[in-house]
């Protein structure tokens, strides 16, 4: 005799509640059919499960022993699938290092895909990951395709994420430390670190474009990995860098915006259009609608900006 684990589902919550009308609420559905459910299972079964009549819904012997196996039975199910979750592919996602953007897409992900399992990757930059992702060994990167020293391929798809507003990371006691807000015109005044990974070649790209187009001044160029070696750095030799205002800082740091214009840095998912599994088109979609939800893909209302390469490609409003 097969069993269909709906109804093992149904008498086990009845056999919780011991209502028909709680049981149905609790199950979602209506309780006409929760009660000819029920009725269908003891007929596949032979035997009456429940007494019920207009005060009381009681188990019967028999009902004790199916209600105390059903359990099991379920347990055993949930099991099965979720073993089998774990054997698929896990998604392999570049985060680039720890606490930006992608770090806080992948914990969303995690959420809401428990069962899903997941391979972190730090490549220090979309440059380094994209021969991950042409070979098919990573499904998702994050980060600018512009700046990289060469266009795309023509096999990866992209996906605007987030335009965030980079701000600047300097030593408490620093000048500028003073001003709610730092303008651009005000930083120019004082020499930046530029802290980088060899990798990153996006980002030193438009840590250059932004030093061309507002004039400023470079301190002292850092090749490092990850936001705890710019903190370090920043605190060690005292000039600002470009950062982000979010996040915790070590004693001895603070972060202010920067205004007039507020920079963006303009963050996409790039993956292999050639291997990408459902689990990938899947993910892309969480991230679309977590990305909306947090309203990253709007432009600010103040003065913002972008280098031109990127403003062209996103055609946002000037």
């Amino acid at each position: 005799m097969d069993l269909d684990l709906r109804q093992v589902r149904y008498a086990v919550t009845l056999a919780e509640e011991l209502h028909f009308g709680r049981a149905a609420a609790a199950l979602s559905i209506a309780q006409q059919t929760l009660s000819s459910q029920i009725t269908a299972l003891e007929s596949r079964v032979g035997v009456p499960l429940f007494t019920r009549d207009r005060r009381r819904v009681a188990l019967t012997p028999a009902g004790e022993i199916f209600v105390k196996r059903g359990r099991r039975l379920l347990a055993d199910a949930q099991r099965l699938v979720d073993e089998v979750a774990r054997t698929r592919a896990p998604l392999r996602i570049d985060v680039l290092t720890e606490g930006l953007t992608p770090s806080l897409i992948t914990q969303h992900l995690r959420g809401e895909s428990p069962c899903l399992p997941f391979e972190v990757f730090q490549s220090q930059g979309l440059a380094a990951a994209l021969p991950r992702l042409l070979a098919g060994d990573l499904d998702i990167a994050f980060g600018r395709p512009r700046g990289l020293g060469q266009d795309l391929p023509a096999t990866l798809g992209t996906m605007p994420v987030r335009l965030e507003p980079i701000g600047v990371v300097m030593p408490s006691d620093h000048p500028l430390a003073a001003h709610d807000e730092v303008t651009l015109a005000a930083l120019a005044d004082h020499p930046l670190l530029v802290h980088t990974a060899e990798e990153a070649a996006e980002w030193r790209d438009w840590i250059d474009e932004a030093i061309n187009d507002f004039s400023l001044q470079v301190a002292l160029r850092v090749r490092g990995h990850g936001r705890a070696a710019i903190h370090a750095t920043v605190l060690a030799r005292g000039y600002p860098a470009f950062g982000l205002t979010t996040g915790g800082l070590p004693d001895g740091l603070t972060a202010r915006p920067l205004i007039n214009s507020v920079p963006l840095y303009p963050w996409h998912a790039v993956w292999n259009t050639n291997t990408a599994a459902p689990t990938v088109n899947r993910a892309l979609e969480l991230i679309h609608t977590y990305a909306k939800g947090h309203h990253w893909h709007q432009f600010p209302d103040r003065t913002w900006w972008l280098p031109d390469t990127d403003r062209t490609h996103l055609n946002g409003p000037s």
